[in-house]
C-alpha cells in the first residue's frame, strides 16, 4: 500500500517537529454542532497540527457531514475521522483511522467493522490509516462499546506486547487510549511506564489519547516516548480555546526539539 497525502504529512511533520498535536471533536460532547466547528478551528488557530472528528456513540449521518464539511472549510491541516463503528464515514474529510481494536473480545472490532466500512471507503477516496487501537484502563465509552478486555495500568509489557502485534500485522500507527476523561473515575492519562515500554518496540509512529489535561501530563507523555498526543475533553472543558491550545503547542514544540536534538 502507498502512502498517502495524511501519511506522509505525519511523517513528514514529525521528522521536522519532534512531536504533534491532534484535537479530538466529539461534536456530541458539545452543547451545539458549531461550537464543536470553533472549538475545531480555534485549537488550529492555537497550532494543532491535525483535527480528529469522531466519537463512540452519536457521531454520524447528515450531523457528521455538517461538522466535517464546516471544519475541512476552516482550518488548513489534515481532517481525519475517528471511526465508533462504519457510521463515522463521510466524504468530507482527508482521511480515516482504520482501526483494529487490538484488545477487544470480539471480533467484529477485529476486522468485521472494517470490512462492512471498506467498500465506502474506496467509494469516497478518503486516506485509510492503517491503525492499531489499544484501550486502557479506565477505558470509557470506547471500552465499552468496543468490549475491550482492558489493558491494567501496571501492566506496561501487555501493551507494548499488543503494540508490536499490531505492528506486525501491518498497523502503520499505534494508539494507546484511556477514554475520555479518565480522571472522572480517580485515573490520569496513559502511565509514563507504559509509554516508555510501548515505544521501546515498535518503529512506527505512537499516538497516545485520554485525559491529558494539565501541561505536565503533556510534557511526560511526550518525553516517555509519545509521537502524536490526542486532546479532547481539556479543550471542551475550556474557555479560551485558542489560548489553550497555543500553551499545549508550546510544549509539544520544546519537547519535539529535544527529541530531535538527542537523534
Amino acid at each position: 500500500m502507498r502512502y498517502g497525502k495524511t501519511e506522509l504529512y505525519i511523517y513528514e511533520m514529525l521528522k521536522t517537529k519532534g512531536a504533534l498535536m491532534s484535537t479530538l471533536i466529539d461534536p456530541v460532547d458539545y452543547p451545539t454542532t458549531d461550537i464543536a466547528i470553533k472549538t475545531a478551528k480555534a485549537t488550529v488557530e492555537g497550532g494543532s497540527d491535525m483535527v480528529l472528528l469522531g466519537g463512540s456513540i452519536g457521531a454520524q449521518g447528515s450531523m457528521l457531514d455538517y461538522v466535517a464539511k464546516s471544519i475541512k472549510e476552516s482550518i488548513d491541516v489534515p481532517l481525519v475521522l475517528f471511526p465508533g463503528n462504519v457510521a463515522t464515514i463521510t466524504k468530507y474529510a482527508d482521511a480515516i483511522y482504520f482501526m483494529s481494536l487490538l484488545n477487544s473480545r470480539n471480533s467484529y472490532w477485529h476486522a468485521q467493522a472494517q470490512m462492512l466500512a471498506a467498500p465506502l471507503i474506496k467509494e469516497t477516496k478518503i486516506e485509510p490509516l492503517a491503525v492499531g487501537y489499544i484501550i486502557v484502563t479506565p477505558g470509557g465509552t470506547a471500552g465499552w462499546v468496543g468490549d475491550v478486555n482492558m489493558v491494567p495500568r501496571e501492566k506496561p509489557k501487555i501493551a507494548a506486547a499488543l503494540a508490536l502485534t499490531g505492528q506486525y500485522l501491518g498497523n502503520r500507527m499505534i494508539i494507546t487510549d484511556t477514554g475520555s476523561n479518565p480522571s472522572a473515575q480517580g485515573m490520569g492519562p496513559v502511565p509514563p511506564e507504559m509509554i516508555r515500554e510501548v515505544k521501546s518496540v515498535i518503529d512506527v509512529p505512537y499516538v497516545v489519547g485520554g485525559g491529558i489535561r494539565s501541561t505536565k501530563e503533556l510534557a511526560d507523555t511526550i518525553a516517555a516516548g509519545a509521537d502524536m498526543v490526542q486532546i479532547g475533553t481539556a479543550f471542551e472543558d475550556h474557555g479560551d480555546v485558542k489560548k489553550k491550545a497555543q500553551v499545549f503547542s508550546k510544549v509539544i514544540k520544546e519537547q519535539g526539539a529535544r527529541r530531535l536534538k538527542k537523534q
